[in-house]
């Protein structure tokens, strides 16, 4: 018969050195909630290393990324820093498991929502330089990379003085090869750009 070792009245290892180093885990670091014990006693079930990034007081959230990029063999090294919060982790351990190049955000100068639109133009082969610079929200990354998808020149409205919604009227006006000329101006509202791009459209009716 197989012995097994409970630790902390709930959790089961096989092996006795394991149980005894989860033990010390939960003493040293003083683990008190179910959720910092539970991802814990994953790390020492799985055979990592769980020690360094307690260290570095990490969340369990943010433990979690590094233990899923541990057990698929990620290089963890890009992301497991106290700098990225859980949701940045997330997006360079998702980018690193699609193999895209992820030293183009893996920065904590993106929040992961830049990160997200710059992973994403990655996958879809986009060439991400117009947009992958933290000066442009991820809403005006958007616009750009719709532009890039549907072969609009996005230089014309790559620019961080133009808020996102500005953006998709110069977008929308370049997609149905209208001159935006007449409306490409930070100036103006997007409410305006709006008027003039359907004003432009009924003439060339």
């Amino acid at each position: 018969m197989k012995i097994l070792y409970q630790v902390a009245g709930k959790y089961i290892l096989e092996e006795k050195q394991s149980a005894i180093d989860l033990e010390n885990i939960i003493e040293k670091y003083n683990l008190r909630n179910k959720i910092e014990i539970h991802e814990a006693f994953l790390f020492v079930k799985e055979g990592l290393d769980v020690k360094p990034y307690l260290d570095m007081e990490f969340s369990n959230f943010q433990l979690q990324e590094v233990r899923i990029g541990l057990k698929e063999g990620l290089d963890i090294s890009l992301y497991a820093k106290p700098e990225f919060d859980e949701d940045q982790m997330n997006q360079i351990r998702t980018g690193l498991e699609e193999k895209v190049d992820v030293s183009i955000y893996a920065s904590p100068k993106f929040t992961s929502d830049q990160m997200w639109e710059i992973r994403s133009g990655l996958l879809n082969e986009l060439d991400v330089s117009w947009y992958a610079k933290p000066e442009f929200t991820w809403e005006q990354m958007e616009q750009i990379c719709f532009g890039l998808e549907n072969g609009v020149d996005v230089s014309i409205y790559a620019k961080p003085e133009f808020n996102f919604l500005q953006m998709e009227q110069i977008r929308l006006g370049l997609e149905i090869e209208l001159n935006v000329e007449s409306y490409l101006n930070p100036g103006i509202t997007w409410e305006e750009m709006e008027r003039i791009r359907l004003e432009l459209e009924s003439n060339n009716e």
